[in-house]
């Protein structure tokens, strides 16, 4: 029988509305303040960019497990997700702050780059993992323009900083892949992966 909702462990309203797209009721099961969630986003040295997100989205549903046992919640599905994007095969992750925001915009100004966004799904003892990759070529980009974005902040907590749903949709020429991969949440692999674990979304 499917759940009557599923978890998502991940602070980024934009998945939680990719959910409620797909009719999917869902319930945020966040990190506390005695996890270092960051310390699971770390970079290792010579990890290709699928590999890194793949391997960050499986770390991140192991902890939300641990978390929903320790806090004694109800049984239901666990969806995790980790988006980055990717220059040459070199992982931008998200900004610092103002300055490295421009200088990653300015790197991917006129230019195509990729974006992976991995998930991860639990239910009991199931595990289903999926990755979406997608391309998506930037016009070529003033220093002003750049400017003017960064001063929105919408750049700040997105990998590459950028929001494909934001302001800075008009920058991008061309999209190759998934247009909800890119904001964070593959629906299609997500809807999919759940079908995987007898959780089916519910249509119309």
């Amino acid at each position: 029988m499917p759940p009557a909702f599923i978890y998502l462990a991940s602070q980024s309203p934009r998945r939680s509305q990719l959910l409620d797209q797909l009719g999917l009721a869902h319930q945020l099961l966040l990190a506390g303040p005695e996890e270092d969630a960051e310390a699971l986003e770390q970079t290792v040295a010579g990890e290709a960019p699928p590999a890194y997100v793949q391997r960050v989205s499986a770390l991140k549903l192991e902890a939300a497990c641990l978390r929903q046992a320790a806090r004694a919640l109800p049984e239901a599905p666990i969806l995790c997700a980790d988006t980055t994007v990717a220059l040459d095969g070199h992982i931008l992750g998200k900004p610092a702050d103002a300055q490295d925001a421009a200088r990653m915009l300015r790197l991917l100004a006129g230019r195509s780059h990729q974006v992976f966004t991995a998930i991860a799904l639990a239910w009991g003892t199931q595990r289903q993992y999926a990755c979406s990759a997608s391309e998506v070529q930037f016009a070529p980009l003033q220093d002003a323009e750049i400017a003017a974005y960064v001063a929105t902040g919408e750049p700040m907590g997105k990998a590459g900083a950028y929001g494909v749903q934001g302001r800075a949709a008009a920058f991008i020429a061309r999209i190759e892949g998934s247009y909800s991969g890119i904001m964070g949440l593959p629906l299609f692999e997500t809807a999919q992966a759940l079908r995987a674990l007898g959780a089916g979304t519910t249509t119309g």
